[in-house]
């Protein structure tokens, strides 16, 4: 299965990824995590953060997590996913595919901001940023929504809400 968190940057779908991951691991030995961030690093960091490349990096995603499935490897994979036709070929592609979307509001993301993505956005001197100069729309058909604009700390509920709609893995 591959099970695909999409949101913008600050939303929370890493962390709950992660604690997802590591909820799930214990009695999924073939589980794995990526993230956009990580699959970047792994290919040397040749992408920037246009439109194209965006796409490109998309593309590097939904086909390592096509290989991994393949393998009858699980996969948690958290991105921004800007691409409606990525998650359509996802749920096209992939013998079980499941999507969660991470909904944070902008003003949210503007309070969290911990790399100062948003407010060099809006300040010009960073370019490029979803959800500021490139648009963003929500996913289309995601199997689970979770609202994620609480300032919790322990995220240890929206996993359990997860997992109780996430069908089991193999």
């Amino acid at each position: 299965m591959v099970i695909w968190i999409i949101g913008l940057a600050g939303s929370g779908k890493t962390t709950i990824g992660t604690q997802l991951y590591e909820r799930l691991k214990p009695e999924t030995r073939n589980l794995v995590f990526i993230d956009g961030d990580m699959i970047r690093e792994i290919m040397g960091n040749d992408l920037g953060h246009t439109v194209a490349d965006r796409k490109k990096n998309a593309d590097r995603i939904c086909n390592l997590c096509r290989a991994l499935e393949q393998q009858d490897i699980n996969v948690i994979a958290c991105v921004l996913s800007l691409f409606h036709e990525s998650q359509e070929w996802n749920r096209n592609t992939y013998k079980q595919y499941f999507e969660i979307f991470i909904d944070a509001s902008m003003d949210t993301l503007l309070q969290r901001d911990q790399k100062g993505l948003y407010s060099g956005a809006r300040n010009g001197t960073i370019q490029d940023v979803v959800g500021v100069d490139i648009p963003f729309a929500p996913p289309r058909n995601p199997d689970c929504v979770i609202d994620n604009n609480s300032s919790c700390e322990d995220f240890s509920q929206i996993v359990d809400d997860i997992m109780r709609v996430l069908p089991p893995l193999k």
